[in-house]
């Protein structure tokens, strides 16, 4: 049987990770090895070829439904030959789609990239540097060809607000929609995964200068305390990044002309404005 039987596709710093690794804990669900295999959207993995996808899958047991979760399967116009390349291999795959206040993941995202040294000037200035930014949020325009491909009924959506404060019912909307028959249940004790909040920036050499054992006991040996966290703080954001009135205007305008896109999909019509109210309102 072709795997995986379904995949999280997106959208970024949208709490992906932490649907992974619970759908990971479930009996009869088998979660791929790198979470993010990325095969059908970077060249250089997709040049692997299917014997090394297919490893992803191959600890599975023979009745698991397997899944993996690539964002950058949702990243256009940056990844543009995923989806013909997603339909060579899949004809019918269970899509899974956690969407997230379009400003709120635009801004989790410049921190995240702002903490990998990816991007290094202010936010108002990153979003025309940085168009990804903005592109990744559209999710209308990112879910549109796979609409096309797989028609709207392919794709669930998930929202990463309802996630909070609903984690069981998402977690059994998935199995329903992937099929899966078996009980599922929240793990309360996994831990939130990828956050963006108290972000480290990474140094080169980061894993050897900041994480490795040796230089850990150096540093609490030899460094005090006192300034160890000096360090760390003029290495960490200290405040969340703040939008101008201005772009938050255009940014509204933009997502909620995106949303738009949705409707007949979500079957409710979202703006910024009325998206939390919205989410909640579809939940009860």
């Amino acid at each position: 049987m072709t795997k995986p039987d379904f995949i999280i596709i997106g959208a970024m710093k949208s709490a992906t990770s932490t649907l992974h690794e619970q759908l990971a804990l479930q009996s009869g669900i088998f979660m791929s090895t790198p979470k993010e295999p990325n095969y059908f959207s970077d060249d250089d993995v997709y040049d692997l070829g299917e014997a090394w996808y297919d490893q992803r899958f191959k600890d599975a047991k023979p009745d698991d439904l397997c899944g993996e979760s690539s964002t950058h399967y949702t990243k256009l116009p940056d990844y543009p030959l995923t989806i013909q390349r997603m339909a060579q291999r899949l004809k019918s795959p269970k899509l899974i789609y956690v969407m997230r206040n379009p400003i709120d993941r635009l801004v989790s995202h410049y921190i995240h990239q702002w903490s990998q040294n990816v991007i290094c000037c202010d936010i108002n200035e990153a979003i025309v540097l940085h168009p990804e930014l903005i592109s990744y949020s559209c999710y209308g325009k990112q879910l549109q060809p796979y609409f096309k491909e797989y028609g709207i009924k392919s794709v669930l959506p998930i929202f990463t607000e309802a996630v909070r404060v609903s984690p069981q019912l998402q977690l059994q909307s998935v199995a329903d929609f992937i099929g899966h028959e078996k009980e599922v249940e929240w793990n309360e004790g996994l831990q939130p995964q990828n956050v963006s909040r108290e972000r480290i920036r990474t140094l080169n050499g980061h894993k050897w200068l900041i994480e490795s054992k040796l230089m850990i006991w150096l540093r609490r040996t030899f460094i005090p305390k006192s300034l160890r966290n000096q360090v760390k703080k003029s290495m960490t954001m200290q405040e969340r990044p703040k939008l101008s009135d201005e772009n938050i205007v255009r940014l509204t305008a933009i997502f909620d002309a995106d949303f738009k896109l949705l409707t007949e999909w979500l079957g409710m019509t979202l703006t910024c404005e009325s998206y939390v109210d919205q989410v909640h309102k579809n939940e009860t």
